[in-house]
């Protein structure tokens, strides 16, 4: 009897991930990874795609990005944001809260899930806030379809507020009944509103003030405060975007006291440092935590190529050129656009020798699928995985060009970086969406939830 016919075969594939390198072809059928064997072994397929042996990766899962819709679609709107997360590599993304209105009720993360389901290019899920509110609508929300929640323990942004300790804990509690990984902004509110308050009343409106105000201090206490949280509550937590050196003996000695607790950094901590202002403009680099001086890069770049910070992000944060550089630091618009260059970044420090191809597997792909429970579903290239697979060239010289990004903000401080090594054809549940650098498929993305 004749075997049943595919929908696709990628032929002569190699197969990276954490642990080893295949070589194979792939066989994928309703969205799946149904086998992965020689090429003479495979089924018929209505579709083959040749790729010579070129390398395949699965999908990076970014689980910190800022799309922006609702409220401000000048910066961002689901289908620029997901279109560049599909140049960029990138097959989940994970939308925060913070936007107008913030995803703090059900009422916002149906409405958010159903924005995103018309226009996104790649699969996705969505954040909800915790503030002093909405205790009593956590678990609905869960039911809801949000796939984590953010807590802003240091939060200038009146949409999403700072929540009391008392809050927090509160949360953590419930997320822990639930078995939720909860992302934590760790910076101490108190410290950042004094110091801000006494800044901006000194006059201070230069760049540094932005540091000043953002001091290690207020990472630190807050990394330690919720570690000593999530033990009390029995609820794993994942502390976003890292930019403090003094921070990595502090999440190592929390994992040593057996907290269940997962960490990030993004591309413009380990790749950049406050001498890029001299390339930029010292206001541009406005992001919050701050990228701070030459002697943190080196130490969290380190920490992240070798394990010690878990997972890459990108804090995906599109600003309009416009908005970023206003005269006074308060007025500048923090973050950067980052879905379309990270894993451009990564792989030329793949290409350099100082990061390997199976550790950037684990920090952008499984890692962040095992944390937050997509694993191993999504994450991976094995029989019964999605087919988010990513083709990459590894050879391909190029020039980050802030106008060729798709991003609507597009304001990004890699511009004009070479960078070696480059995605090529980036598929989700085995539709090619991107080949080439262009969007090749109508949106197709689908909303992914941890305990599917």
């Amino acid at each position: 009897m004749a075997r049943p016919s595919v929908d696709t075969i990628l032929r002569d594939a190699r197969i990276v991930s954490s642990a080893a390198v295949r070589e194979g072809s792939i066989a994928i059928a309703e969205g799946r990874i149904v086998e992965i064997g020689p090429d003479g072994a495979m089924p018929a397929a209505r579709e083959e795609i040749g790729l010579d042996g070129a390398t395949v990766i699965p999908g990076a899962i970014d689980v910190h990005v800022h799309l922006r819709d609702p409220g401000f679609p000048h910066k961002e709107d689901w289908a620029t944001g997901t279109a560049a997360a599909a140049c960029g590599g990138v097959t989940t993304v994970f939308d925060m809260p913070n936007t107008n209105p913030p995803t703090s009720s059900v009422a916002a993360v149906r409405d958010k899930i159903a924005r995103a389901e018309e226009v996104a290019h790649v699969d996705f899920g969505v954040y909800g806030n915790v503030c002093d509110t909405n205790l009593d609508a956590l678990e609905p929300m869960i039911a809801a379809g949000a796939v984590a929640f953010k807590i802003y323990m240091g939060s200038e942004n009146t949409l999403v507020p700072a929540p009391s300790d008392d809050t927090i804990l509160s949360a953590l509690e419930i997320f822990g009944r639930h078995g939720l990984r909860t992302t934590v902004h760790a910076e101490n509110q108190s410290i950042l509103a004094g110091r801000g308050r006494r800044l901006k009343a000194a006059g201070r409106s230069d760049a540094a003030a932005h540091l000043e105000q953002h001091i290690d201090l207020a990472e630190v206490e807050a990394i330690g405060r919720v570690a000593l949280f999530s033990r009390a509550a029995g609820a794993p937590v994942h502390i976003a975007h890292v930019s403090s050196a003094q921070s990595l003996p502090v999440l190592a000695a929390a994992k040593r006291d057996g907290t269940d607790l997962s960490c990030e950094t993004c591309p413009h901590y380990v790749t950049l440092s406050v001498a890029d202002g001299a390339r930029l403009g010292d206001n541009f680099m406005r992001v919050k935590p701050p990228v701070r001086g030459p002697e943190h890069r080196a130490p969290l770049r380190r920490a992240l190529f070798g394990g010690a910070i878990d997972v890459l992000s990108t804090d995906h944060a599109p600003h309009r050129p416009e908005e970023k550089t206003r005269p006074s630091i308060w007025d500048c618009a923090p973050g950067f656009p980052g879905v379309e260059t990270s894993m451009r970044l990564m792989l030329t420090a793949v290409a350099s020798g100082e990061l390997t191809l199976g550790r950037y597997v684990e920090m952008a792909a499984e890692a962040p699928a095992r944390l937050f429970g997509l694993a191993p579903r999504k994450g991976h290239i094995d029989v019964g995985s999605d087919a988010d697979i990513v083709v990459l060239d590894l050879a391909r010289h190029n020039r980050i060009d802030a106008a060729l990004l798709h991003s609507r903000g597009n304001a990004t401080p890699f511009h004009g970086i070479e960078t070696i090594g480059l995605p090529v054809r980036t598929m989700v549940r085995g539709r090619t969406v991107m080949c080439e650098g262009r969007i090749v498929s109508a949106a197709s993305g689908a909303c992914v939830r941890g305990r599917d």
